[in-house]
């Protein structure tokens, strides 16, 4: 019955659900991209468990948030600040809110952290991971191979040389780290929260084509005309360039 009422509110666009979500040991689950608020008077993830945000989703507020051990909460990326309030909450030893960019592929561009607007009020802590780094940029494509050259005759005629291989392409640029606000109690423990906001790494180099190889007679029995030279090589894309360092902006109240 709780499952439906669960699922009845999210999927109400734009409501504001007053629901109880619980992500058992070792499983996933995601949440509906039918609304952009949502209340919840409990939020439970087991140990091992993972709770999907999708990018539709601005603000959650929690009355009661239970993460175990390694339990993660991963948050997808989103062009909007994500708000997430916690009124109280006991965290295990290795669970992690994780808002990290997107990888970019041949298409698209790597997408940066989502931005967080996080508030905490009364926490029994062990450890949290808040991670909202960039996302890696694509790799460079791979050069195309020279072509071969035209074999020579027995006796007569001239062997073409290879073609030069192309070069790699270029890596492309990683996504910036997330913006995050963090809003904790004076007597919050904040060394036991890490932060990483770093900007994604650039894509890898695209590899050179290799050069076609030069033409070389076949089958002569007594002569045969000089082989011709290889192609060259091509030359090796570059690394692209990492993204910029998120910030974390802390406010003690």
């Amino acid at each position: 019955m709780r499952k439906l009422i669960v699922l009845a509110a999210l999927f109400s666009p734009l409501a504001l659900a007053q629901a109880v979500i619980e992500v058992d040991s070792h499983a996933v689950m995601r949440l509906p991209s039918t609304t952009s608020v949502l209340l919840l008077d409990r939020l439970a993830i087991a140990d091992n468990g993972t709770l999907l945000i999708p990018s539709g989703l601005t603000e959650i507020r929690v009355a009661q948030l239970r993460l175990g051990r390694d339990a993660r909460l991963a948050i997808a990326p989103g062009d909007q600040v994500l708000r997430l309030e916690i009124e109280t909450a006991d965290i295990a030893s290795g669970a992690q809110i994780s808002a990290r960019g997107a990888r970019g592929s041949a298409e698209k561009p790597a997408l940066p952290g989502r931005n967080l607007s996080l508030r905490l009020q009364a926490v029994t802590l062990e450890n949290l991971v808040l991670d909202a780094r960039g996302g890696t940029g694509a790799p460079g494509y791979a050069g195309l191979a020279g072509a071969d050259g035209k074999p020579g005759g027995c006796t007569w005629g001239e062997a073409s040389r290879g073609h030069d291989g192309l070069n790699g392409g270029d890596g492309q640029p990683g996504a910036a780290g997330a913006q995050v606000r963090l809003e904790v109690p004076q007597d919050f423990p904040v060394e036991q929260v890490q932060v990483r906001l770093d900007g994604g790494s650039g894509g890898q180099p695209g590899a050179p084509g290799a050069g076609g190889q030069g033409g070389v007679s076949k089958g002569c029995w007594l002569y045969s005309t000089d082989g011709a030279r290889d192609g060259k090589p091509g030359q090796a894309g570059r690394a692209g360039e990492p993204g910029p360092a998120g910030a974390l902006n802390i406010v003690q109240f």
